[in-house]
């Protein structure tokens, strides 16, 4: 769309929308058509990264029992699975789908309440609807 982006996170209607955190636009019956598309994309992305962890902690359990070690090991535990993760998914090593036994799609902590109004970054609504219109332009999908 001609504007560089930085990278940003997704977040669900209860967090702030900030320049960083892509957060869908409230439901309601205003909602345009384009911005309804929005939502279902982000839906569909926030899916991927579901799976994507669920298979980083089907095929690296000890990340499900992390309590064993100490604190200062877990950061490089976890980048250690990731980066090893990501070299077996690139190098298309099977993925045993008998790992995903006793490994439960978990909900993520987030807040219980949404974010008030004035957490949320007046710019970042312009970051919002940019991406907006790049999924737009992009089709359907």
């Amino acid at each position: 769309m001609g504007k560089a982006q930085k990278y940003v996170l997704l977040g669900d209607s209860t967090y702030p929308l900030q320049d960083w955190i892509l957060k869908p636009y409230q439901e309601d019956e205003t909602l345009t058509q384009r911005q309804l598309q929005f939502n279902y994309r982000l839906k569909r992305a926030h899916s991927v990264i579901e799976n994507a962890f669920l298979r980083l902690k089907a095929r690296w359990q000890i990340l499900l029992k992390c309590d064993d070690c100490s604190l200062e090991l877990l950061p490089t535990l976890v980048l250690a699975c990731c980066i090893l993760h990501n070299v077996c998914e690139a190098h298309d090593n099977p993925f045993n789908e008998e790992w995903l036994e006793g490994t439960e799609p978990t909900e993520l902590p987030k807040p219980c309440q949404p974010a008030p109004a004035a957490m949320e970054d007046g710019c970042a609504e312009q970051v919002r609807e940019l991406m907006c219109q790049y999924f737009e332009s992009c089709g359907e999908g």
